[in-house]
């Protein structure tokens, strides 16, 4: 038997076995699960966290409550091998997937970032991020997959939107920045004029005027011709990253 795996016994009898998650809480949520259970307790997601923890899953949790899930899975198979119901752990479950979209695995923008300015990634002191945000809103998973592990800063990170979208998603956009406690204006964000390409315009003119070097670039557009011009003018000490189609 894995080292990871435990069998479960109550009253001396054999109930199965269970694979443990890799959490130092694993083995106390399994100790206290059996014998709530062997008790005949009222089962619920109360035996893994707190009431002050529970109020904290319903907000954004930096690293997408990673912990937190394996913590809710382990309940949840334990559940179904001793037959209690875990409703309650399979919505919250559901509700921390949802708030920080890590159920967003159907546009896992790692998977589509493309290195298109060499072959091999060179060193880089710092990275930027030039964001057309009206044609790229998924923001929960730019957070995800592009601004935290890159830990990319407020100051590095540049937005364009023109009025029109501006006008009819702003409320949407304000509402998912806040759960990473952001708004538009923590960033430099450009309300651009009317007209096809300005936000692009906008974007390479900020790229330009910052003159980097050696440097990590993210440029989320899927506009073919905004990559081009970036490429065109991006210093070869940096590493440009875009959007593979």
């Amino acid at each position: 038997m894995s080292l990871n795996k435990q069998k479960i016994t109550i009253e001396h009898k054999y109930r199965g076995s269970i694979e443990f998650p890799d959490t130092i809480e694993a083995k106390d949520i399994f100790f206290k699960t059996k014998q709530a259970y062997a008790n005949h307790e009222k089962m619920s997601i109360n035996l893994l966290f707190s009431d002050a923890k529970l109020a904290q899953l319903k907000k954004y949790q930096k690293g997408g409550a990673e912990k937190e899930l394996l913590n809710l899975d382990f309940y949840i198979h334990l559940g179904e091998i001793l037959g209690f119901d875990t409703n309650d752990a399979q919505q919250l479950k559901k509700r921390i997937q949802i708030i920080n979209d890590t159920a967003h695995s159907s546009f896992n923008i790692t998977k589509r970032l493309k290195l298109i300015n060499k072959k091999q990634k060179s060193q880089a002191k710092q990275s930027y991020l030039f964001w057309d945000i009206e044609n790229f809103s998924s923001i929960a998973s730019i957070f995800n997959d592009i601004i935290e592990p890159y830990k990319i800063s407020d100051t590095n990170i540049f937005l364009a939107a023109n009025p029109d979208s501006l006008y009819l998603k702003r409320a949407e956009w304000e509402a998912n920045l806040y759960d990473y406690g952001k708004t538009l204006n923590s960033f430099n964000f450009i309300k651009c004029d009317h007209g096809k390409n300005v936000a692009d315009d906008v974007l390479l003119q900020n790229f330009q005027d910052a003159g980097l070097r050696n440097t990590n670039v993210f440029i989320l557009t899927f506009d073919r011709e905004l990559k081009e011009r970036f490429s065109e003018i991006a210093h070869p000490s940096n590493n440009l990253f875009i959007m593979a189609q």
